[in-house]
Parts: structure tokens; sequence; C-alpha cells
């Protein structure tokens, strides 16, 4: 995709400015909390927050479940920025609370054996955000969260997991733009930009998930563009939507 619509040093600075702005706001000595998986949009959101308020003002939190494979990518990215860190293995966490979860429902239904698939994958990000939450809360800080408007868009997230948060810094960029955001922040090194995005839960990339290319996905939402797979991805969006719309309430 022709990326010369995007100005990503300008937004790269007018996002700074945000986040200064926001924390002024909504906590002026509060530090930011920020999941650390590795992938570049929690890696580029640390960055951007450590350079409106200080790497000092950063925690970035690690929380592995058991193994992960490319849990040294998180640890690259906390010592390429500096920023204070820690690390939380939710793996105990999570087998217990799915331990709890199934016993309680086959006490109801003696038929039910195990935790639907979608369950045990979804399980692990709500988790995370608990923990998110149970940090900040402790250390008086604020969760940053660092969902996309490409995932987004189709929907690519758990619903009070990482989609939750306190502020939204990349909630309106694309991937391909947060990826040139990336390529002007020195700090960073340059595969953790690049890096093939995947949600370190199934095994899969993101793309072969979703079975076409951000390229294509981040085309239709900018430009509209009918590619190949286009009725994929409206049918993803449409299907989504209840998970981007606020809560319904009764007003009586």
């Amino acid at each position: 995709m022709d990326m010369n619509y995007f100005n990503a040093e300008k937004t790269r600075d007018n996002l700074v400015q945000w986040i200064k702005d926001w924390f002024e706001k909504n906590g002026p000595t509060c530090k930011a909390v920020i999941g650390i998986s590795g992938g570049k949009d929690s890696t580029i959101v640390a960055a951007l927050c450590a350079r409106a308020l200080g790497k000092d003002r950063i925690l970035g939190v690690l929380m592995p479940n058991g193994e992960q494979k490319d849990i040294s990518d998180s640890i690259a990215v906390c010592k390429a920025l500096d920023i204070p860190n820690i690390t939380i293995n939710i793996k105990d966490y999570y087998e217990g609370a799915a331990e709890l979860t199934l016993e309680a429902l086959n006490r109801m239904d003696s038929s039910i054996k195990e935790l639907s698939e979608q369950t045990k994958i979804n399980l692990a990000p709500r988790l995370r955000m608990t923990t998110l939450y149970a940090v900040s809360q402790t250390v008086g800080g604020r969760v940053v969260n660092t969902s996309n408007a490409s995932e987004c868009f189709v929907g690519y997230g758990t619903l009070y997991g990482d989609l939750a948060g306190s502020m939204y810094p990349l909630k309106n960029l694309t991937k391909s733009e947060i990826v040139e955001i990336g390529k002007t922040i020195t700090e960073i090194p340059i595969e953790l930009v690049e890096k093939t995005p995947s949600d370190g839960l199934t095994g899969f990339t993101d793309e072969n998930k979703f079975g076409f290319t951000y390229d294509e996905l981040d085309s239709t939402i900018r430009f509209g563009t009918k590619g190949e797979h286009y009725d994929i991805i409206m049918k993803r969006h449409n299907d989504n939507l209840f998970k981007l719309k606020p809560f319904e309430e009764f007003r009586p």
C-alpha cells in the first residue's frame, strides 16, 4: 500500500503531545502501565509514552503464560527504552481460573467436560488485563491500551482483555501507519518494528488467522479499496461491531 498520504513524524509528535496532555488532565503524577508483549504495538506505545512522560514514569509489565517463546523480544524492548519493568507469569492464575470455571460448569451440567477453545484463548488476555489493573492501582498508574484501528475494525481483540484500558494512543491508526511511526523512533530496534504480528496465543500469525493481509485490510479501512478479500473483511467487521459499541443501558 502506498503510504505517501501519511506523515509519520508529524503523527508521532502529535501522539507524544496528546499523551502528555492526557496524563496532565487524568493523572499528572501517574505512571503509564503497559503490557509489553514484544510485538510492535506495545513496543511503539511504550516508546511514545517514554518520550511524553520520561522513562521513569513508565512501567512495563511482562506477562508470559508459562513459557513465552518470544519473551526475549519483550525484554529487549524494556532494555532498549531503559524503562522499569516487572515480570508476572500468569500460568498458575490461568490454570486455576480455568479449572475452577470448568468444575463449576460441570457441577451444573455433567456433560461439560472442557472449556470451549475460544474460552481458553480469551481467558489469558482477560487475566492479563486484570493483572495490569492490579499493578496500576497499586503503583498509582493508568493502564495504556495498545490496540490499533486494523485489529478493532475486524474485531481482533478480547472484550475486557486487550481491548480495555484507560487511554488508547493507537486506536485510530492502522497497522501500516504504526509501522511507519515505529521507523521514526530511533530508540526501537528495527526488527521489533517490522516483527511479524501474531497473537502469542494460538501459534499462528495474524494474517494466517485472517486469511488476508494487513496491507489489504488497511487499504480497505483508509480508502475503501475492494480487493480480493473485501467481502470477508466486511463480514468480520459487521460480525464484530458489538465489541466497539458502548454499553446499552436502560433509561427509565
